[in-house]
C-alpha cells in the first residue's frame, strides 16, 4: 500500500438527491438581512460543493410569501400572520421534497422557519412510522413562548412550538399530530445564551441538551456521541437545525444575534463529521446567515465548508467507509 493521500474522500452514502428550498425572509428576526441568506450561499458554490462529492443537487430556487411588515409586537407576537404563510410555504415544501424521496436542504432565512420544516418532517416520520431525531446546533434555545419572550420575535419561539406550547396558528402546523415534536427526539448542542424564564421551560421540557460548559468540559467528541447515540445502523430519521449562530463569531460574523464562546472551526468539523457517520440525516434547516452583517462573504464560504464535511467529505478513506 502506497503513501497516505491527503487528497478528500467521499462515501458512496452521498450519492443521493438533495432540494435546495431558499426562504428569504427575515420575517421572524431581530435584524434584518437574514433574507439574503440563500443566495449567498448560492454565491459562496453550495450546490457546486455538493455535486462535487456525488449528490444530485436540484435547486427549486426561492420561495414567495410576504413582506417583512418590521411591525412592533401584538400580544407577545411580532408578524404572526405573515410569518405563518411563510411557515405554511416552507411545510409544503419540504414535505414534498420528503414525498419525492429527497432531501430537503432548507436554506433561511431565520429560525423561525423550522417550525414550518420540522412539523413536515414530523408528519412524513408519522406517515411511515419511523422515528425522528432533531439535532438543533444553536448559541440560543429558541424556547420561548409568548407570554415569557422579551422582544416577541418568533425566531425564538420555535422549539416551544413545536413541543406544542404556543399559540394555535404555530403548533396547528403539525396537523393533527400536536405537538408537532415530542421533547424527548430534540437535543440542543452549544448553548450558551439563555433567558432566564426560558431556562425554566427549557427544564420542564426535559430537553436533552448541551451548553458550552459541556462541550468544554466533555469534548465535542463525546457530546456528539452521545447526541447521536444508537442512530447508525437505525431506521431514524436525523434531521438537522444548524443556526449559523451556534458558530463562534470570530469564524462566522454573518448572524444577526452572535454571541461569543462558540466552537471552533475544528470542533464544527468534527460534529459534521460525526453527523455524517451515521449515514441517516434525512432533512435540514440552515438558517440566520446574515450576508449584511458579513465580512466578504466568508460566513456563507465557511458554511459551505461544512456542509461538505457533512455530505461526506474527508481527508482520507475512512475504514467504516
Amino acid at each position: 500500500m502506497g503513501p497516505m493521500s491527503m487528497n478528500t474522500h467521499t462515501s458512496p452514502q452521498t450519492a443521493r438527491a438533495l432540494r435546495l428550498i431558499g426562504v428569504p425572509t427575515d420575517i421572524g428576526a431581530s435584524r434584518l438581512g437574514s433574507a439574503m441568506g440563500p443566495d449567498a450561499l448560492r454565491v459562496a458554490g453550495l450546490a457546486p460543493a455538493l455535486r462535487q462529492l456525488g449528490c444530485q443537487v436540484s435547486d427549486i430556487g426561492n420561495l414567495a410569501g410576504p413582506p417583512n411588515p418590521q411591525t412592533p409586537p401584538e400580544q407577545g407576537l411580532r408578524h404572526l400572520a405573515p410569518a405563518r404563510a411563510w411557515m405554511q410555504a416552507v411545510h409544503q415544501a419540504v414535505g414534498q421534497a420528503l414525498d419525492d424521496g429527497e432531501l430537503p436542504l432548507m436554506l433561511g432565512g431565520d429560525h423561525s422557519l423550522a417550525m414550518g420544516s420540522i412539523s413536515a418532517v414530523a408528519a412524513h416520520c408519522r406517515r411511515l412510522g419511523r422515528a425522528l431525531r432533531v439535532i438543533w446546533l444553536d448559541a440560543h434555545a429558541d424556547c420561548n413562548t409568548p407570554d415569557i419572550s422579551p422582544s416577541g420575535n418568533l425566531h425564538g419561539m420555535p422549539v416551544a412550538s413545536l413541543c406544542g406550547l404556543g399559540p394555535e396558528p404555530l403548533t396547528a402546523l403539525s396537523q393533527g399530530g400536536d405537538p408537532a415534536l415530542d421533547a424527548a427526539s430534540l437535543c440542543q448542542i452549544g448553548l450558551r445564551s439563555v433567558d432566564d424564564q426560558e431556562k425554566r421551560l427549557l427544564h420542564s421540557l426535559d430537553i436533552e441538551v448541551y451548553d458550552m460548559r459541556a462541550i468544554d468540559e466533555l469534548g465535542m467528541r463525546e457530546v456528539m456521541r452521545r447526541a447521536l447515540d444508537g442512530l447508525a445502523g437505525s431506521d431514524t430519521h436525523l434531521h438537522l437545525s444548524f443556526d449559523v449562530d451556534y458558530l463562534d463569531p470570530d469564524i462566522a460574523p454573518g448572524t444577526g444575534t452572535p454571541v461569543r464562546g462558540g466552537p471552533s472551526y475544528r470542533e464544527a468539523q468534527l460534529c459534521m463529521e460525526m453527523l455524517a457517520d451515521t449515514g441517516r440525516l434525512g432533512s435540514m434547516d440552515l438558517v440566520e446567515l446574515n450576508p449584511a452583517l458579513d465580512l466578504r462573504n466568508q460566513t456563507a464560504e465557511l458554511v459551505v465548508d461544512l456542509l461538505e464535511s457533512l455530505f461526506g467529505k474527508s481527508t482520507l478513506v475512512r475504514a467504516d467507509r
